[in-house]
């Protein structure tokens, strides 16, 4: 039965979004199998984004160019044109702000939008995402799938549920009867690692998850255990927030109690860098960056140190963040000494497009690589999980770094 004091959450997600607007200057292209690409002169970049003829002979979202052509030997790639898509991505949203004052952009293609107190000037729940579909189909000729439901959760999953150009309402009857017989790994927040960990157990669908003992689920992934079994339950009120107040955020930081203690560079090394690769992940999708970081070490005797430093610039990449982390500790600790836990923060948060304002004098050549980096990076985890593509260092370490159970700040 439908609570009348449900809210009605909106998520809105454009479909191949990069290369629907390449199509739109490129149509020669619409008929073709074609795909965008991080680096289409390099056998091992990776696919970004594809068309609908692409996808039918298999290529996907974040394989290399050679697995792709494998599969499609008559492929057409197009270099990335993040200006141009972050510009759409402005004009979509000015458009969901039409709606509603309740935005909060996921991505740069996809955004939750709280419409329930827009009700009733623009109708339902589903009248309103059936209107914003028309709207940006007519205004900009791109489509977008809706999911329309009681929670953000189920409101994304209902998003990826019927594609392209679609609207799924999830509601409180019938989200056992569509989402339950799902895969697990199709979940948003099961990546692949933990969806073969529960199979290990017989937990193969999204219902399995759901009808699972939570305790056991806790024994098995922790947090993220319990924070599964309630989502698959429909058990999530976390809030659509607004831009004003996601810029209110002063601090993004990661921490771990490790399995063994730190021993040696390294040891913290391979902490650092999963731990900022994980911060640098979260300032990405705030649209935030960090002129300073933090570093909190306590040791098995729970000795604590908390040290922070400035950067020369603002960033939110992995690399030069775990630089700095591991000058700072470098500075304040002895590496040899064991670390039982450690927390790295970033600091004096500013606006990504304040940043992004530097002269040609201050630029740095690298920037550009960077971004396409960490943008490829958020791209694959979008996708297929968080764990689906971690930095070398960090793969079968031994100290308990699981990035999908990590504790936050």
């Amino acid at each position: 039965m439908r609570n009348n004091k449900d809210r009605t959450i909106l998520h809105c997600d454009m479909n191949s979004f990069f290369a629907s607007v390449e199509l739109l200057e490129r149509p020669e292209l619409a008929d073709v199998p074609m795909a965008v690409s991080g680096d289409p002169e390099h056998r091992h970049g990776i696919i970004l984004a594809k068309n609908d003829i692409a996808k039918s002979y298999g290529v996907v979202t974040a394989e290399t160019i050679w697995q792709a052509r494998s599969k499609c030997p008559d492929l057409h790639l197009v270099r990335p044109h993040h200006k141009k898509y972050a510009a759409f991505s402005e004009k979509i949203n000015r458009i969901y702000y039409r709606y509603t004052d309740m935005v909060e952009p996921f991505s740069i293609d996809e955004s939750w939008l709280d419409v329930t107190a827009s009700r009733r000037l623009f109708g339902t729940g589903k009248e309103i995402a059936d209107s914003i579909r028309r709207t940006v189909k007519e205004e900009l000729g791109l489509t977008l799938s809706a999911g329309v439901s009681f929670n953000k959760i189920f409101a994304k999953m209902g998003s990826e549920y019927k594609k392209p150009d679609a609207t799924t309402v999830i509601s409180r009857d019938n989200f056992r009867d569509i989402l339950w017989p799902l895969p697990a790994g199709d979940f948003f927040t099961v990546g692949r690692r933990t969806a073969e960990k529960l199979t290990r157990y017989g937990i193969r669908t999204v219902g399995d998850i759901a009808c699972s003992d939570r305790d056991f689920l806790i024994s098995v992934l922790g947090k993220h255990g319990a924070q599964i079994h309630d989502y698959t339950n429909g058990l999530d009120d976390s809030p659509v927030t607004k831009s004003a107040e996601r810029s209110k955020i002063k601090s993004v930081g990661h921490g771990i109690t490790f399995r063994r203690d730190l021993t040696g560079e390294e040891d913290i090394r391979t902490a650092v860098t999963a731990l900022s690769d994980r911060v640098c992940s979260r300032l990405r999708r705030y649209g935030l960056r960090c002129r300073a970081v933090k570093a909190e070490i306590k040791d098995p005797g729970l000795r604590t140190i908390s040290r922070q430093e400035g950067l020369s610039r603002p960033t939110d990449d992995t690399r030069t963040m775990a630089s700095a982390v591991m000058d700072l500790i470098s500075k304040s600790w002895v590496t040899d000494d064991p670390i039982r836990l450690l927390t790295v923060t970033a600091i004096d948060l500013c606006d990504k497009d304040q940043t992004e304002q530097l002269s040609i004098f201050d630029a740095d050549p690298g920037d550009e690589q960077k971004k396409e980096i960490g943008k490829t990076l958020d791209e694959i985890r979008k996708k297929y999980g968080k764990n689906a593509i971690v930095f070398g260092s960090v793969i079968d370490n031994d100290l308990g770094i699981d990035i999908e159970t990590h504790s936050e700040e």
